[in-house]
C-alpha cells in the first residue's frame, strides 16, 4: 500500500514558514488557551500545535499546491496513519486527529503517556464533575482547615525561608538574599511592597527600593540580606560557602509571614503567630499517623543532569521536596483520587491534575508578586532548584490563589473538555490572526494498547502506549507519516524531572498497567550527554521508522541544538539507518522569552523541520554543493527575516549547521571533526552575513 504523501511536497519545498511562525507565535504566549487538550499536565519542551498542523498538511500537500491553503481549511487525513515515536505532550497525535487521521503516540516514559492519553481521549463532564465533587467531600475541610488563621480566616500563602548554622559559631542563619519577599510585577509602576525583618520576623510595608527601616520591634532592616550568591554572613560577621554549612542534611525551614484572604475579599500579610506554628507541628504528628495505605511519594533521586543542584542541597527521597503540611495535604487529595476506584478517564483525568498541581505545591517553588499569577512553578528554570525562600500554598485552593487542584480543575480540564468538544486553530484572516471552529474534527480518541486492536478500531482511534519506539509491534510498511520532536542530546532529561511526578502516580496507578516502578528511567532512552551514545539510541529509533514507513512515507522532526555535535550524531544516525534529508525548513520553536532561553549564551527563537525519506525509495537531497545548501539555507531564514520573525544568531547557526551537513551526509562524506570545524565556520559568517 502507497502512502498519501505526495512525491514531492510542499514540507520540502514551498513550507509557508513564514505565516506558521506568525500563528506560532500567538500560540507561544498562551499555549494552555489555544492547545489545552495538550496542557492539561507539565512536559518539557512541548512544541506549537499550530506548527505542527502546518507540517502535517504540508507534507501531505503538493508542491504546487498552497500548503497555507491546506492549513486554515477542513483538510482531511481521512484513512492516514501517523507515528509520533517521541510523543512527549501528545502534540503530533492531537493534530493529527483533529485532521482526520489515526494516531500512533509512543513514548518511553510513562509520565508522558499519561499526558497523551489526557490529550485525546473524551471525557464525560458529567462523571467528571461527579469525581471532583466526591474527592472534595472526602478530603477538602481537613484540608482548609489545615490552611487557617486562629480566628477562622482562609491561608492562602505561607512564606518560607531556609536556615542554616554558622559553622564557627553556630549562629542559625536564615538565608534571605533580601528583607523584601513581595512586590509588584512592574515595581516602578507600583512601588508597594512588603518587607520582613531578619531578626524578628515582623513584617511590615513598605518601598521595593527603600533605603532603611526600622521594624516595630526597633530592628534595622536593610536592603541587603544574609546571602550574596553562594556565600553567607551570620549575625557576628562569619561568612562561610551556604552549602557546605549543611553537613549532609537538608537547610532548616522556618515560617515567616502568611498572605491570608479576608471576608471582604480582600487579602493581607501577617506575620507568623504561635497559633500558626501549632498547627503545623499537628501537621507533623499527622504525617507520622497516617496509615500504610495512604498515598504519599516513594522513591529516591538518583544522580543525573536535572538532579544534581538538588543532591547537593541533601534532597535525596522524593518525599523531601515537601513539608509535612504539604504531604498531608497531598496526601488526602491523591488518596482520595485513588480511592475512586475503577478505570474510568474521568478518574485519571483527575489523577493527571493532581500530578500537574505538585508543580505548584512543593518546596522548591517562589513567590512571583503581585500583579501576576502568584506561584513561580518549579520547573521554571529546568532543573531541580532548591528555594531558598519557598512558598508554600493551599493545594486545594480558593478562586483567590493559583495553582491549585480546584483552579487548575477549571482552567485545565474544563478548559481541555471545551477544545475537545469544539476545537480552535489559529488562522492568519484579513483583520489579523483570528480563532476559527469547524475546520478540525473533535477530539474524543479510542484508546488501543496494541497494533492488533488499533488496526481494528472503527471511527477514531489513537494508539498509545509506554515503549521504546526502537522495538514495536507495528508490521512492515503500516505508517503513512512520522512527525516527532525527538528530545534534547543534552540539557534537559525527562526522566529526571518525570520522576518528580511519578513518585505519586506509582501509587495511585490511573489507568490499568501503569509502571509502579520507582523511576521512569528505562533503557533504551534516547537522551544521553555523550553524543555517541545518543547517536546509537536515536539511530535505532530511525532504523525502526524506517521499517514500518510505507514506501514513498515521509519523516519530519523538529530540533535545534546549541552543540554541533548534537546535529553530527542526529544527521549521521539518520544516514545509517536509510534516511536521506530532503529539506531543513526553519520555523517558530517554542515561547522566546523563557529564563532557561533568555539566559542562553545564543537563545533560539526557532525549530529547523528536517524532513527525511528514505533512500530505499530513490531520495536524494536536492542540493547539488556545499554553496547551494547554504544559499538555500540563507533564502529560508531572510525569508522569515523579512516577514517580521525574529531571526537571532543561534537560529542561523542550527539552521546552517543542519542544511550543510545534510548536503555532506548525502555525498557521504565523513562528518568528522575538520568538517565540523568547516560547517561551524560557514555558520558563524552566515550570522554576520545575515544579521549584519
Amino acid at each position: 500500500m502507497t502512502s498519501v504523501v505526495p512525491a514531492r511536497t510542499s514540507l520540502e519545498s514551498t513550507f509557508p514558514a513564514a505565516m506558521l511562525s506568525e500563528v506560532g507565535t500567538q500560540e507561544s504566549w498562551r499555549k494552555e488557551v489555544h492547545r489545552p487538550a495538550t496542557s492539561t499536565h507539565k512536559w518539557w519542551a512541548k512544541r506549537l500545535g499550530t506548527v505542527f498542523r502546518g507540517i502535517l498538511t504540508s507534507a501531505t500537500t503538493p508542491d504546487e499546491a498552497d500548503a497555507a491553503v491546506s492549513y486554515g481549511s477542513p483538510f482531511d487525513l481521512a484513512g492516514a496513519v501517523v507515528l509520533d515515536p517521541f510523543s512527549g505532550s501528545g502534540v503530533t497525535g492531537v493534530e493529527a486527529l483533529k485532521l482526520g487521521a489515526k494516531a500512533v503516540c509512543f513514548d518511553i516514559n510513562p509520565v508522558a503517556t499519561l499526558v497523551q492519553r489526557q490529550a485525546v481521549q473524551p471525557w464525560d463532564r458529567e462523571a467528571l464533575e461527579a469525581a471532583y465533587r466526591a474527592v472534595e467531600l472526602a478530603c477538602r475541610a481537613e484540608v482548609d482547615r489545615l490552611h487557617r488563621t486562629e480566628d477562622g480566616r482562609t491561608v492562602l500563602y505561607y512564606f518560607w525561608v531556609a536556615t542554616v548554622e554558622c559553622p564557627e559559631c553556630s549562629d542559625v542563619v536564615r538565608l534571605f538574599d533580601s528583607p523584601v519577599f513581595s512586590k509588584n510585577a512592574y515595581p516602578k509602576r507600583v512601588p508597594k511592597a512588603q518587607i520582613v525583618c531578619p531578626e524578628c520576623l515582623a513584617v511590615q510595608e513598605s518601598r521595593y527600593d527603600f533605603d532603611t527601616e526600622k521594624c516595630p520591634n526597633g530592628h534595622l532592616i536593610t536592603q541587603r540580606g544574609a546571602v550574596q550568591r553562594q556565600s553567607t554572613t551570620c549575625r557576628q560577621g562569619h561568612s562561610f560557602k551556604t552549602l557546605g554549612a549543611l553537613n549532609g542534611a537538608r537547610p532548616g525551614y522556618e515560617m515567616y509571614a502568611k498572605m491570608v484572604a479576608n471576608s471582604d475579599k480582600s487579602k493581607s500579610y501577617e506575620s507568623i503567630t504561635d497559633w500558626d506554628r501549632k498547627l503545623y507541628d499537628e501537621c507533623v504528628k499527622i504525617l507520622a499517623s497516617l496509615p500504610e495505605s495512604a498515598v504519599l511519594p516513594r522513591g529516591e533521586l538518583a544522580s543525573g543532569n536535572n538532579t544534581d543542584q538538588a543532591l547537593k542541597w541533601n534532597f535525596r527521597e522524593w518525599r523531601d521536596f515537601f513539608n509535612a503540611r504539604q504531604l498531608v495535604s497531598l496526601s488526602l487529595i491523591a488518596t482520595a483520587i485513588r480511592d475512586l476506584g475503577g478505570s474510568a478517564p474521568e478518574r485519571e483525568a483527575l489523577c493527571a491534575l493532581f500530578s500537574g498541581t505538585l508543580e505548584f505545591n512543593n518546596l522548591f517553588t517562589s513567590f512571583k508578586g503581585e500583579g501576576t499569577g502568584a506561584v513561580r512553578h518549579m520547573f521554571s528554570n529546568h532543573i531541580l532548584k532548591p528555594e531558598r525562600t519557598p512558598l508554600e500554598a493551599h493545594p486545594w485552593g480558593t478562586s483567590q490563589s493559583s495553582g491549585a487542584f480546584s483552579t487548575l480543575y477549571k482552567s485545565r480540564l474544563h478548559r481541555a473538555h471545551e477544545y475537545k468538544m469544539k476545537p480552535v486553530d489559529l488562522i492568519v484572516h484579513e483583520k489579523g490572526i483570528e480563532r476559527f471552529t469547524g475546520l478540525s474534527k473533535p477530539l474524543g480518541a479510542s484508546i488501543c494498547e496494541s497494533w492488533d486492536s488499533f488496526a481494528l478500531a472503527k471511527g477514531q482511534a489513537a494508539y498509545v502506549v509506554t515503549r521504546n519506539s526502537a522495538e514495536t509491534d507495528i508490521p512492515d510498511g503500516s505508517v503513512d507519516l512520522i512527525v516527532t520532536d525527538p528530545p534534547y542530546m543534552d540539557n534537559v532529561h525527562y526522566a529526571e524531572l518525570a520522576d518528580f511526578f511519578h513518585a505519586w502516580l506509582q501509587r495511585m496507578q490511573p489507568y490499568a498497567g501503569y509502571s509502579d516502578e520507582e523511576t521512569t528511567r528505562r533503557s533504551g532512552e534516547v537522551q544521553h550527554a555523550d553524543p555517541v551514545e545518543f547517536g546509537k539510541a536515536i539511530e535505532a529509533v530511525w532504523a525502526e521508522c524506517a521499517r514500518v514507513l510505507k514506501p514513498g512515507g515521509l519523516l519530519a522532526f523538529t530540533f535545534h541544538q546549541a552543540r554541533i555535535s548534537g546535529w553530527v550524531q542526529v544527521v549521521e544516525s539518520l544516514r545509517r539507518a536509510g534516511w536521506v534529508m530532503t529539506a531543513v525548513q526553519p520555523v517558530k520553536g517554542e515561547m522566546a522569552t523563557s529564563i532557561v532561553k533568555s539566559g542562553a549564551r545564543e537563545p533560539s527563537n526557532l525549530d529547523s523541520v528536517v524532513v527525511c525519506r528514505r533512500a530505499a525509495d530513490g531520495a536524494r537531497n536536492p542540493n547539488r554543493s556545499m554553496e547551494e545548501a547554504l544559499a538555500t539555507a540563507a533564502k529560508e531564514l531572510t525569508g522569515l527575516r523579512d516577514a517580521g520573525i525574529d531571526v537571532g544568531a543561534g537560529d542561523v547557526r542550527s539552521v546552517v549547521r543542519g542544511s550543510l551537513l545534510a548536503y555532506l551526509a548525502s555525498t557521504g562524506a565523513d562528518l568528522d571533526e575538520s568538517v565540523a570545524m568547516q560547517v561551524d565556520s560557514l555558520a558563524t559568517e552566515s550570522i554576520a552575513t545575515l544579521l549584519g
